[in-house]
């Protein structure tokens, strides 16, 4: 007589049937602890079912594993074997068709996504004629001879650019001190011992100092022809 299936005999052997593997206590044990089985009961339920005969079970010196019997599936021959791994191939083959027309309409979404809405493009077009606008006007100014830099701001900007190249011909001159006290007696060659070094000369950079303090003074000649 089979056992009731909310029993602990009916659940561990329903789970036994349905796993068809070689299981220990433990196992089962774990797997069936939302019905709230404790090892004990599921160990006595296990030990029940196998001496009654529904379930098999092997000893492995002190570990008991557990399996369904055999006899109660009906095991397909040969012939349905093949048949059934034909369906199969069939089925595979019909889920990547399935997969492959899920990817191309996922594909063609994200583009319909990524294109502007109409919305947006009306947004765009007056964003752009906005700023086409304001450099149609400032071009109107340029031609005009409109000076765009007041008095103001062009004698910070030049004090700035006097500052910086104070600077660098204060830091050039320092450096040139330095450089000869260090190599007044020696004996290196000096090329090699600037590379040596890392150190780089203005030319080396392709920058003058003489240039850049030469076009502050061509700048202030055309602000006074004009």
């Amino acid at each position: 007589m089979a056992p009731r299936s909310d029993s602990a005999e009916g659940i561990v052997l329903n789970f036994v049937n349905e796993q068809n593997r070689p299981l220990n206590s433990q196992c089962v044990a774990d797997s069936l602890q939302k019905f709230s089985l404790k090892k004990a009961a599921v160990q006595k339920a296990l030990d029940s079912l196998a001496d009654s005969g529904k379930i098999s079970f092997k000893e492995y010196g002190k570990q008991k594993l557990y399996l369904a019997r055999q006899d109660q599936f009906n095991i397909p021959n040969n012939e349905e074997l093949n048949q059934m791994k034909e369906e199969n191939a069939k089925l595979q083959e019909q889920l990547n068709e399935q997969k492959k027309a899920i990817a191309e309409v996922e594909g063609a979404i994200k583009a319909l996504q990524s294109n502007l809405t109409l919305e947006d493009i009306h947004a765009k077009r007056n964003k752009l004629g906005n700023e086409v606008k304001q450099m149609e006007e400032k071009l109107i100014k340029l031609r005009q001879g409109v000076t765009l830099v007041s008095p103001e701001e062009r004698q910070i900007i030049e004090k700035i650019y006097m500052d910086v190249i104070n600077q660098w011909r204060r830091r050039k001159r320092m450096f040139k001190d330095i450089w000869d006290a260090i190599t007044e007696n020696s004996h290196k060659n000096l090329k090699e011992f600037k590379e040596e070094l890392g150190i780089e000369y203005d030319e080396d950079v392709g920058v003058s100092l003489q240039s850049h303090g030469e076009l502050m003074q061509s700048g202030k000649k055309r602000a006074r022809c004009k």
